[in-house]
């Protein structure tokens, strides 16, 4: 892909959606498979966006690989970065609609996800330099050899251009909460700008007040703090202003992929140059869309769809 703007570095997966919803697994009785994992999702939804997107990451040597590789094509997201892990399987993720706004997950990456076994002669060096934006995640460093491998591409960029993590704390990949704060911690003192929720930063700075946490991120060199507070909607800070953007009402039929589908926009937003006030509502409604449907990938909103939620 040429004029690449956004490499995405992480999870990739197959998520398996119920299409019965209120009920638990048990109860479940048919399922549609989306492409999904939170690095492939925000690189679909910054593609929707109109914006040239990669993901650096691995699938196994079975179906579900080639159907990642497809649906990646088919969204306009280049898979020139995602390579195989021979004796591994594509991650597979259940999700029970019980309740809908905040689905529980049942993760299959067992011994290890291949995403998690990046290694570094797999990293694209070039663009690591040279893209844009590079957007990596907390997940990423949960593991070796992947941690290492990340590590090493935040040294090799060094803050350059927009060089983002998302926190994307998930408590089954970590040991610990206190593993999970030293590594995420490593991560924030490597890239300027940070997103996460309230559960997000309390683990990588140590308190949820958004504003204390904000405080504690910009004191680290971090250039622009995102938290979502969920209802209450989302902070905004950089080291001279900060605004509080209220949520976007909507009824919710899957929370799942809404995180992403406001990554996405972020990325947009950043790349556009907008304030971070612009950037904050817009991606607000972007991740709005997302929990109106069902999907991950597959429920990524366009430019017009988000225009059209804040003209109402």
């Amino acid at each position: 892909m040429t004029g690449l703007e956004i490499l995405t570095i992480g999870r990739v997966g197959v998520d398996l959606y119920p299409q019965q919803s209120g009920v638990g697994l048990a109860e479940v009785e048919s399922f549609a498979k989306f492409l999904g994992g939170t690095a492939t999702n925000v690189a679909v939804a910054a593609a929707r966006l109109g914006r040239r997107s990669a993901v650096l990451t691995k699938v196994g040597p079975d179906g579900f690989g080639d159907y990642v590789r497809t649906a990646l094509a088919d969204f306009g997201v280049s898979a020139d970065y995602v390579t195989t892990a021979p004796d591994l399987l594509t991650p597979v993720v259940f999700c029970e609609l019980k309740p809908p706004a905040d689905p529980p997950l049942l993760f299959y990456r067992a011994p290890i996800a291949p995403d998690l076994t990046l290694t570094e002669d797999e990293v694209p060096w070039q663009v690591v330099d040279s893209v844009p934006l590079l957007w990596v995640t907390g997940t990423g460093v949960s593991a070796e050899p992947g941690r290492t491998t990340q590590r090493r591409i935040l040294e090799r960029r060094a803050r350059h251009g927009h060089t983002v993590l998302d926190l994307d704390y998930r408590p089954m990949f970590w040991p610990d909460i206190d593993t999970a704060r030293a590594e995420i911690g490593w991560l924030v003192d490597h890239v300027n700008v940070v997103v996460g929720n309230r559960t997000e930063v309390q683990v990588a700075v140590g308190t949820a007040d958004p504003d204390e946490a904000a405080d504690r991120l910009l004191a680290r060199g971090v250039r622009l703090a995102v938290i979502k507070r969920g209802a209450e909607g989302v902070l905004v800070a950089t080291e001279y202003e900060r605004w509080t953007v209220p949520p976007c009402r909507v009824e919710v039929v899957c929370g799942l992929g809404a995180g992403d589908g406001f990554g996405g926009a972020l990325i947009h937003g950043l790349l556009s140059d907008w304030d971070p006030h612009r950037i904050a509502t817009y991606a607000n409604a972007a991740g709005a869309l997302v929990a109106s449907r069902l999907a991950c990938a597959d429920a990524m909103p366009t430019n017009s769809e988000i225009e059209e939620l804040l003209c109402r």
